[in-house]
């Protein structure tokens, strides 16, 4: 509600600024020198400072999309994901010790409530008309929060999958395994890569003044022409890779394997597998849109300079965020609810809660 009130009071300060455009967007710098008739001098752009001509982006920026449907959908995600992914980590606050598969849900569920908190800054930012209002360290730590962790999820996801086939298609393999030890340090490795991955991010400007609008935005613009933002398209190009592309071959293998072992089982394991089948889906509907077009986009802007794709991925990049207030729901209590119908069967119990 904070952020309501915030964007209300600020709304006078913005109206001029209804051209705005959102996510990275090739800008380019603006002209050397412009010559002010009012004052008599020459007005020499600050390094900090862009022009933007393309229609298509001043277009979209002063638009219903971006500046009310994204921050209304990223509203409903907070309300909804915050609270519930809470509710995860204080239900398994005393189980580390006891259910081996609680520090992966635990390093799920952080990764979503940061990236959920990260969004309560970019629906002021939206509501605002595309304006930011707290500073290049906000913008680059929210940027570097957002991305590291979608795909920190997208890995923990990934472990939580392999976890599961191991207890399903290996499973004598999978009792010998320090299962403790291994969510451990699969954890720790997810989050120290993509906390590494991140630092780019944090290298360079995120927050620029369009000069020809009136704002300043975060992320969205960028000069990728000159240095060392250039270096940016083939990073995050290996970013997706590595935070989507790989993860998800992974899944797909895992729990592909898992329900076709379990349908060749002579018990029925047909609430497991329509489980499974409901995650996967899920998972697969609301990451792949995003980061396909994320793919894309940085595609075409290597290749040929277009950047109107990700206009596209900025719409589609609200359904990874209403993942983060599902995946309370479908990685943990649809587990435990499957478990406990399955609580009599000691082996299936250890299959289902690994």
């Amino acid at each position: 509600m904070f952020i309501f009130f915030l964007s209300i009071l600020t709304d006078n300060k913005t109206k001029k600024t209804k051209n705005v455009f959102l996510k990275t967007f090739s800008g380019t710098r603006s002209a050397n020198i412009t010559f002010n008739i009012n004052s008599s001098q020459e007005y020499i752009p600050l390094p900090h400072e862009l022009d933007i001509s393309n229609h298509h982006i001043l277009n979209y920026t002063a638009g219903t999309l971006s500046t009310r449907i994204i921050p209304v959908a990223y509203v409903v995600a907070i309300l909804v994901g915050i609270p519930s992914n809470c509710l995860v980590l204080a239900c398994l606050s005393g189980k580390t010790l006891n259910l081996s598969s609680a520090t992966l849900y635990i390093s799920l569920a952080v990764s979503d409530l940061l990236l959920l908190v990260s969004l309560t800054l970019k629906v002021h930012y939206h509501l605002n008309g595309n304006s930011w209002v707290f500073g290049e360290l906000a913008c680059k730590l929210v940027t570097a929060c957002f991305y590291g962790n979608i795909y920190c999820s997208i890995h923990a996801h990934m472990c939580i999958s392999m976890l599961r086939y191991l207890a399903v298609v290996h499973p004598f393999l999978y009792r010998g395994l320090s299962k403790r030890s291994c969510t451990i340090l699969a954890s720790l490795t997810v989050w120290v890569v993509f906390v590494t991955a991140m630092a780019p991010e944090l290298l360079v400007r995120q927050s620029y003044d369009l000069t020809n609008v009136g704002i300043t935005t975060c992320h969205d613009f960028l000069p990728y022409k000159d240095e060392p933002y250039n270096y940016l398209i083939p990073y995050r190009l290996c970013l997706i890779c590595l935070g989507f592309v790989f993860p998800f071959a992974v899944i797909i293998f895992a729990y592909g394997s898992i329900v076709y072992q379990l349908s060749r089982s002579s018990c029925d394991w047909a609430l497991y597998i329509k489980a499974c089948t409901l995650v996967f889906t899920i998972f697969l509907l609301c990451y792949t849109p995003g980061n396909a077009v994320h793919l894309i986009h940085y595609i075409r802007l290597y290749t040929s300079q277009q950047d109107d794709f990700y206009i596209y991925f900025s719409v589609a990049v609200c359904l990874c965020c209403f993942h983060s207030c599902l995946d309370p729901f479908l990685s943990y209590f649809i587990t435990k609810t499957v478990l406990i119908n399955k609580e009599q069967d000691l082996n299936k119990t250890l299959i289902l809660n690994p």
